[in-house]
């Protein structure tokens, strides 16, 4: 019984520690891209004019992993990730040219404290948070349709509002999809299969960081651009 006990904890850990090290390795690409962009103005510009584009192509790349991944393999689920992570750090680029430096780095360290402190809750936590996937689903609706809105009304507080809702709602997901993939561990996969689960894994998690910090961004910049 310890044994088995021991193997299922080795093969749980085995499993969160790629899809962290897709994850990471997701970061690093994005920022190291953005970076590089952001340091050739005329790169940059020619990336902000097609911004548009790009951010279209992140979408058709997240929707084509979710449908595709039981057809497709670890390693071309792995190159459709780091393809995602790349095109965001394109489109990262502005975010270095119109913010401060200050305000970045203080949305950065926030965001990873707060998405660990957030991850390490998510693999401890006993309590059975899949029946939550339907109220964090209406509540990221929610949350598009009230930036929608800002976007024609505006004004800082609602701003700060939003943003504040934003940071919390993904600090919860981070919570939930940590169990889940905890839970898909425990579930007994193996093989590629496994890997694909880490990479799909990896996606989500890096999306709710992603996320958190954008929406930290516009919380240190005081609701808007510096």
């Amino acid at each position: 019984m310890q044994m088995t006990a021991t193997r299922t904890e080795s093969v749980v850990r085995s499993f969160m520690n790629r899809t962290y090290s897709w994850m990471a390795a997701g970061l690093v690409l994005t920022a190291a891209i953005a970076y590089i962009t952001a340091s050739n103005q005329e790169l940059a510009y020619q990336v902000l004019s097609i911004r548009f584009p790009l951010l279209i192509v992140q979408l058709g790349v997240v929707f084509g992993m979710s449908f595709l991944l039981p057809r497709i393999n670890a390693a071309v689920a792995g190159i459709l990730f780091m393809v995602y992570a790349a095109i965001t750090g394109l489109t990262f680029s502005g975010l270095l040219m119109v913010y401060s430096t200050q305000a970045v780095y203080s949305a950065f360290g926030t965001a990873a404290l707060t998405f660990g402190a957030m991850s390490v809750l998510g693999y401890v936590i006993k309590r059975d948070l899949s029946g939550m996937g339907r109220f964090f689903l209406f509540a990221l609706i929610g949350l598009v349709v009230a930036m929608v809105v800002n976007i024609w009304i505006g004004g800082t507080v609602l701003n700060l509002m939003i943003s504040g809702v934003g940071v919390l709602l993904f600090a919860g997901l981070t919570v939930y999809d940590t169990q889940r993939l905890r839970n898909i561990a425990l579930s007994g996969v193996e093989g590629d299969n496994a890997e694909k689960g880490a990479i799909y894994g990896a996606l989500s998690l890096y999306l709710n960081f992603i996320n958190m910090f954008l929406f930290l961004l516009r919380i240190f910049s005081g609701g808007g651009r510096n």
